[in-house]
């Protein structure tokens, strides 16, 4: 994730060698890597570390994991006194003069639609709109104050890309002789919501921070971290929210729009929202990387096995035109999600949808309602489970068929675990769990057997409650 220097800034390769040492990136193989094809790296150069052998990942797995950005750290702050401590955000100097911005699109990646590629700018954009007064419209003229492009190799500014790896993105921040520019790496493998490729949303973020004029924060958890790391949810840090607020602002408070005159206020008593110790669910699944329990209309959302302010919530202040009560709900690896009710299922991008109400029977499932579906991540391999009285099936969601070998009964491979299900997902250390009424289930990845000491009660373990 890198940006714009002007050439008295720009560091030699011997002085970015050095840069990476801390990494353990200085080996022979390593700096081969990032001068593919006698390209000399530049500091405006998004990087991401060569492809190692397991036996190296296994010895410094931490280090290799902080992918690094291509942009020097600033240097500390001159003039600081007995070692206090300054702010972590850094400003590159130069800001945007108006605060409604345009942006356009050259080219797109080969691996996604370009409907899903102007939804993941658009969510990355809106990063940054949501906690200040800027506001981003897409155009198709021929200017624009944002342009944004996927290149190959050598593409006109004197910043070549180097094919897959290496290299991922550069960006030129305001007040400089290409204010605005965004370009990505056409080669690389581009993905969105997943960790099977690069995920754009996550660069996209980093590079328009540039733009807006941010460089390089010394706060490791932010988003303008010289490091890249792929999780969910993606959000700012207080961090990147101070730094881009000191060049722009914070969002200002609209207060909600007058009841228009003639209007009727009634008596009608809002919905009663279900609580969580007290209550079966309707579904659960992994989202995001959070983990979101839904029942009668509303969700939940746990973040690091914290329930998060103002939840429950209503389901369709996230997903608009889901149905009020759903069956089951999944995550696929492309990071579309799957809601299920009665004889039909729904498809969302983020919070777009782009599918349904589908039939059922469209997918090769004629039996229904879907009690549960569980994606399930084996070594490589991500498998749809849908339970549904007793039985099992296959899915693959990228040919939207069942697998003909499937059903199965759910007695007969996952062992211990109830008919009766109501919910299921894969927890962050690979076990399945399962969930009826208001107990849960634990599964041993490898035996598919119920771990010692279950069930036990969905409210006390995920929600604190003191009784079930």
């Amino acid at each position: 994730m890198a940006t714009h220097m002007s050439p008295s800034q720009c560091l030699s390769w011997q002085h970015l060698f050095h840069l990476f040492q801390p990494l353990a990136w200085h080996d022979e193989s390593s700096i081969h890597t990032l001068k593919k094809s006698r390209h000399e790296l530049h500091p405006q150069d998004t990087l991401k570390p060569p492809v190692r052998s397991s036996a190296t990942q296994r010895t410094d797995m931490g280090m290799f994991n902080r992918l690094r950005c291509g942009v020097p750290d600033s240097p500390p702050h001159k003039g600081s006194q007995g070692g206090r401590r300054h702010k972590r955000y850094v400003l590159f100097g130069g800001r945007w003069e108006k605060n409604d911005l345009t942006y356009k699109i050259m080219r797109f990646p080969w691996q996604m639609t370009e409907d899903k590629v102007r939804r993941v700018f658009q969510e990355a954009l809106r990063v940054w709109s949501d906690v200040t007064p800027l506001t981003f419209t897409e155009v198709h003229t021929t200017e624009a104050d944002i342009v944004i492009d996927f290149n190959r190799f050598w593409h006109g500014d004197n910043l070549p890309f180097d094919g897959p790896g290496g290299i991922l993105a550069h960006a030129f921040f305001p007040r400089t002789h290409r204010a605005g520019d965004i370009h990505f790496d056409y080669d690389e493998s581009w993905t969105a919501g997943n960790d099977m490729g690069t995920d754009l949303l996550h660069v996209a973020v980093h590079e328009f921070g540039h733009v807006l004029g941010l460089q390089h924060s010394l706060e490791p958890a932010a988003i303008m971290s010289p490091f890249y790391n792929f999780s969910y949810p993606l959000e700012l840090s207080e961090d990147d929210k101070q730094g881009i607020q000191y060049l722009y602002g914070p969002r200002p408070y609209v207060p909600p729009p007058p009841s228009p005159p003639g209007s009727v206020e009634t008596n009608e008593i809002p919905p009663h929202k279900p609580d969580a110790c007290h209550t079966d669910f309707d579904a659960v699944s992994v989202i995001r990387g959070e983990l979101f329990f839904f029942k009668d209309g509303y969700t939940w959302r746990l973040r690091d096995g914290r329930l998060q302010d103002g939840y429950p919530a209503l389901a369709s202040r996230h997903w608009r035109g889901i149905p009020e009560h759903i069956d089951a709900t999944f995550e696929d690896k492309t990071g579309n999600i799957w809601f299920f009710q009665d004889h039909f299922y729904w498809v969302f991008d983020a919070e777009q949808q782009i599918k349904g109400p589908d039939w059922l029977q469209s997918l090769g499932l004629h039996e229904s309602p879907v009690q549960a579906v569980l994606r399930w991540k084996e070594a490589a391999e991500h498998h749809i489970y849908f339970f549904c009285s007793g039985s099992y099936w296959r899915f693959d969601p990228l040919q939207n068929l069942m697998d003909p070998a499937y059903a199965r009964r759910i007695s007969h491979d996952w062992h211990g675990i109830p008919d009766d299900i109501d919910a299921a997902f894969q927890d962050q250390y690979g076990y399945a769990v399962f969930i009826s009424r208001r107990h849960y289930w634990k599964v041993d990845p490898m035996s598919r057997r119920v771990l010692e000491g279950y069930p036990r009660h969905v409210g006390m373990d995920f929600f604190g409650c003191t009784g079930s």
